[in-house]
């Protein structure tokens, strides 16, 4: 279960979040909905560790550890995973080598791009023709070359195949066509079935019409404005932003 206490994150001394509560239980999907420049992607940033997102106040707890002082690969090793708006391209690096790499480390092998195991191998390629993509991308440099939605699909294969306790997803249908909006809420609900705790950030319903969350938080000017059921999703997508504004 990941929780967020009277969160409070800073960049570049400007205040972004302000007495941010939630919580995010096993088997749960909650959606963090919001305008542009509300503060989504600076939440996501802040839960994940990455540098210059800086904690004033509050804390992040994982199954009632402390996590606000940890670094990002520490809370990645606890069972983070954060899915970018927009995944950064890594030439030189084969997005099966990434992914080798990623479960290596948490099994604590030291020679990190070391394939192990087989099996790491097959589950890789049948992920890949899960979520959509041809076999030939486990062999391409990571992200490079990817269209936006190529991207959110090699992303989401990662959340499947490194078995986090809390799956993060920034806007994971940016870039999608329907039919990939619908295979990505797909796999949002197995993993949601598996146990795993998942926090969507978008700013419209697209995704929901596939998948109803568990909870909505309303997030407006770096404060959460309204909570509620799969049915806030919906209303948003109705009426915009404007009453919570």
């Amino acid at each position: 279960m990941l929780e967020i206490e009277n969160l409070a994150v800073e960049v570049e001394g400007k205040t972004i979040l302000e007495n941010i509560n939630l919580r995010v239980n096993k088997g749960e999907l909650h959606a963090i909905m919001g305008p542009n420049g509300s503060g989504k992607s600076t939440l996501a940033y802040a839960i994940a560790g990455k540098g210059g997102y800086v904690i004033r106040n509050g804390k992040i707890l994982l199954d009632g550890e402390d996590l606000t002082r940890l670094e990002p690969e520490e809370r990645a090793l606890k069972g983070i995973f954060l899915g970018f708006q927009e995944p950064p391209p890594l030439p030189g690096v084969k997005l099966s080598t990434l992914i080798v790499a990623a479960l290596n480390k948490r099994r604590g092998v030291k020679d990190l791009t070391k394939l192990s195991s087989m099996r790491d191998y097959k589950a890789i390629l049948e992920g890949l023709e899960k979520v959509g993509l041809s076999k030939s991308y486990a062999l391409r440099e990571a992200n490079v070359g990817f269209s936006g939605g190529e991207k959110k699909r090699a992303e989401i294969l990662q959340a499947m195949l490194l078995d986090p306790k809390i799956v993060i997803l920034d806007e994971p249908d940016s870039g999608l066509d329907v039919e990939g909006v619908a295979k990505i809420a797909e796999i949002i609900g197995e993993l949601r079935g598996e146990g795993k705790g998942l926090l969507v950030i978008t700013h419209y319903a697209r995704i929901f019409k596939h998948i109803k969350p568990d909870k909505v938080s309303i997030l407006v000017n770096g404060k959460i404005v309204a909570k509620g059921g799969g049915e806030l999703a919906y209303k948003v997508d109705d009426e915009g932003y404007k009453s919570f504004s």
